[in-house]
């Protein structure tokens, strides 16, 4: 079971993929932690999503963990599978308890009542196939999977 979930290629492509969803969740969790970036931090994200939302506590706690721990995990590439996952079920659920009354597109000229889901859709494709394939080249998964395998005898060795 841990090797299908630590499973991966040497995939340049997922590694691009898998950097470039760390590097753009890494700031929305930086927002949803410590309030960088002109954000609530924790406790003004949770009464938002609790209050405002209606998304319950439990919930509202992987989705900050996702865009924090599991954007760092994503880069370097610990866990990828899982971190991918959360990034799914996130966009998912700010698409379908936020975003989607306000169409497609994003809110760059302010004319419309909130952002879009284009963003979302950007990241879904992005995460999608990480959580099928792995985190690809230079991954943490890789390295954990390829240690795995060793003999116990070539593993003292090192």
């Amino acid at each position: 079971m841990l090797d299908k979930f630590l499973a991966t290629d040497q995939s340049r492509s997922l590694l691009f993929q898998r950097l470039v969803l760390g590097a753009v969740l890494l700031p929305h969790g930086l927002q949803k932690t410590i309030g960088a970036f002109g954000g609530y931090g924790f406790h003004g994200t949770l009464d938002y999503f609790t209050g405002t939302l209606g998304v319950p506590a439990p919930l509202a706690v992987l989705v900050v963990l996702a865009e924090s721990l599991g954007a760092i995990a994503l880069i370097i590439g610990l866990g990828t599978r899982l971190a991918a996952f959360g990034a799914v079920a996130t966009m998912l659920g700010a698409v379908f308890l936020t975003h989607l009354p306000n169409g497609f597109f994003m809110n760059w000229s302010g004319a419309q009542g909130g952002e879009g889901f284009e963003y979302h859709l950007l990241a879904l494709a992005l995460a999608v196939p990480l959580v099928v394939r792995g985190g690809g080249a230079l991954s943490a998964d890789r390295a954990i999977g390829k240690l795995l395998h060793r003999t116990p005898n070539a593993i003292l060795a090192a």
